[in-house]
């Protein structure tokens, strides 16, 4: 069963967050080749909004 996340607590967000981004930096610290520059995520989020 799928929960919108307009259903979920303020708590249950910062859980799920919570948990999100340590999948992230797991994920990242077991390949870090898989990262980008900060200074390449910026320009391509910019050239997205234009």
């Amino acid at each position: 069963m799928s929960v919108s996340t307009n259903e979920l607590s303020e708590e249950e967000h910062r859980r799920l967050w919570t948990e999100e981004a340590t999948r992230r930096d797991a994920a990242l610290d077991a390949d870090p080749s898989r990262g980008r520059p900060a200074e390449d995520v910026f320009r391509d989020a910019r050239a997205r909004l234009r």
